[in-house]
Formats: C-alpha cells, structure tokens, sequence
C-alpha cells in the first residue's frame, strides 16, 4: 500500500509543462517578418525573370522553318 501511496504521490508532484495549449511558445510568430520577407524577395525574383524572358521572346523569330528558295531568288529566263 506504501508503494501505491508514494507512486501517487510521485506523479502529483511531477512537474507539468508551462507550455500554453496549441503549441503558442516563445517563438511563435517569429517567423512572420522573416517569411514575408522571402516571399516579397521571391516576388521581385520572378518580375525580374518575366522581364527577361518577355526581353528575349521577342527576338524568336515567327517561324522556324526553312525560308523558301524559290520566292527570294527572281526567276531567270532563258
């Protein structure tokens, strides 16, 4: 019975953690600025790679095929 009662009494004063419910610690929300952060340089970082590519897709030509022999060279007759 003494071992039951001083079990008991073990887990009463066993300490119970000062952690607020929904895991709300010391760092909650500190990575907040960090993230927004990011996500504004991520933002910069892909207009500047628009650009780029907007830059470059209009020297592609409209067609890649093969220009036509017989339309540049005049006709010779004989």
């Amino acid at each position: 019975m003494t071992s039951l009662l001083a079990a008991q009494l073990v887990l009463a004063a066993a300490p119970t953690t000062t952690n607020p419910p929904g895991g709300q610690g010391q760092e909650f929300g500190s990575s907040g600025p960090v993230a927004l952060i990011l996500i504004i340089v991520l933002f910069i970082a892909v207009a500047f790679l628009i650009r780029s590519m907007t830059k470059h897709l209009k020297r592609v030509p409209a067609s890649f095929d093969p220009p036509d022999t017989e339309q540049d060279e005049p006709k010779k007759e004989p």
